[in-house]
């Protein structure tokens, strides 16, 4: 398959998977700031982009995070980090899905990484995914625990939701028509932090 075709599909299987938006100046600028175009990671990878491209297509390695507007593919920097760390792309989905007790659920995860729509964490790994996970179940069980509004109670959140902070990028608004409305930022982080300010720590 020729370079061409291989952008093209891999540009239509992006589409399948998130819908037909426009990306703005500002979405473009954001993506510039936080990913790398595809044939850089390669380039300094030592890795041949249509290759790559191929991979992805295959599921072996996820799709691109976004296409900017100009049709060029944006992926994390860090692409190729977990196939090294599970000794090579073959080996990776095994690797992955074993971070997880329930397999099903291990699958469903992998899923939705080769979806490249992991660009809710900094770094995609299988602990950083579970870690999110279990922030994002703490902050929203909080407001129901029996000391709820105590000034502990609010020490534990505001901890629970600044490590969330830190593992979440800013998201740009092309993410929140591509998933429908607000991101885990807007309803975890930013939100909870307006409708439960900070208490400050006693003199």
């Amino acid at each position: 398959m020729t370079a061409s075709a291989l952008k093209t599909r891999l540009a239509g299987r992006f589409r399948e998977v998130n819908g037909d938006h426009p990306m703005t100046p500002a979405d473009d600028a954001y993506v510039d700031a936080w990913y790398t175009e595809l044939e850089r990671a390669c380039a300094a990878a030592g890795r041949d982009p249509d290759g790559v491209r191929a991979a992805m297509l295959a599921g072996r390695l996820p799709i691109p995070g976004y296409l900017r507007s100009d049709g060029a593919e944006m992926v994390p920097s860090d692409l190729f980090d977990l196939a090294g760390r599970a000794g090579g792309e073959d080996a990776l989905r095994d690797w992955f899905t074993g971070h997880w007790d329930d397999r099903a659920e291990g699958e469903q995860e992998w899923a939705a990484y080769l979806s490249g729509q992991y660009v809710c964490l900094r770094s995609v790994s299988p602990e950083t995914i579970q870690r999110k996970s279990l922030l994002v179940e703490a902050i929203t069980a909080a407001p129901d625990e029996p000391d709820a509004g105590t000034p502990g109670w609010s020490r534990r959140l505001h901890a629970l939701v600044d490590e969330l902070d830190a593992l979440e990028p800013p998201f740009t608004a092309y993410d929140r028509l591509r998933f429908g409305g607000p991101v885990s930022r807007d309803v975890c982080i930013d939100a909870v932090r307006a409708r439960h300010p900070r208490v400050p720590l006693p003199a």
